[in-house]
């Protein structure tokens, strides 16, 4: 019997089989969870019910973040399959194209800085408001996704980087509200080849530097990702909450690498 037995997980925001979201869904469908996904449009619904349907899924709903009304009709509808939730995964980042090329004081605009953090960060908010009444007396836990640009300066990375900022702050100020009954974490992961990380001007250089920065000398992958999800949604985190989680290799902590000294 895996950790995850007995619980029930929305995963919002899976992008392809190729996202960190699919790596936290099967790790957890793995540890025995069941899973249900959604979808921000109807051109997306076939790779949602592909994916739904390779980890023994049937519920796949659609839910475009930056609408209240599509987020709490996603927890109406899977009020129909499930009569509770433990698990929300929030796995939705987004940012213009045009505000992550150049330098951040050249790109940004108002509208921009307000879409990244609108969909990027306050969205998460929106689920932990609206799904918390199904998620309630279950000892539940809410996970979302960042990256180190939220703390450091990174090319390209631009205004999304003071969205992940907000989303990481949004995870201590959620972990607080809710209290012993949902606990809020996240995971920090190191870039990954995945379609969101194409939109980052010069990202193989930036891999290829990050890899000899880093002691384990290589990138993670979406496995190693999201087994540390699938464990902080667990029961055998339960004594954490309102945490950032590294899973880069351990480039968060490194300085400069002896591999430049060679």
């Amino acid at each position: 019997m895996g950790f995850l037995a007995n619980k029930r997980a929305l995963i919002v925001g899976i992008a392809s089989d190729r996202s960190i979201a699919w790596g936290v869904a099967k790790a957890m469908r793995r540890e025995g969870a069941e899973l249900a996904f959604s979808y921000q449009t109807e051109k997306l619904r076939p790779r949602a019910e592909k994916l739904a349907s390779a980890v023994d899924s049937d519920i796949f709903l659609p839910c475009d973040v930056s609408s209240d009304e599509q987020i709490e009709n996603v927890f109406k509808e899977l009020d129909n399959y499930w009569d509770g939730l433990d698990i929300i995964v929030h796995s939705v980042a987004y940012a213009p194209r045009e505000e992550l090329s150049g330098l951040y004081l050249d790109s940004v605009t108002r509208e921009g800085f307000a879409i990244a953090h609108d969909i990027s960060s306050y969205s998460f908010t929106a689920l932990a408001k609206a799904g918390r009444d199904m998620m309630s007396g279950r000892n539940g836990a809410l996970l979302t996704l960042s990256y180190i640009g939220s703390v450091r300066a990174m090319p390209g990375y631009n205004v999304m980087g003071l969205a992940k900022a907000s989303l990481e702050a949004n995870v201590r100020y959620l972990a607080q509200s809710l209290g012993p009954d949902i606990r809020v974490n996240a995971v920090s992961a190191g870039p990954i080849r995945t379609l969101a990380a194409s939109g980052i001007r010069g990202f193989r250089k930036m891999v290829e530097y990050y890899e000899k920065m880093v002691p384990l000398g290589r990138s993670v992958t979406i496995d190693e990702v999201g087994n540390v999800g699938a464990f902080l949604c667990s029961d055998l985190a339960s004594g954490m909450t309102g945490e950032i989680t590294y899973v880069d290799a351990g480039f968060n902590m490194v300085g400069m690498s002896d591999r430049f000294l060679e």
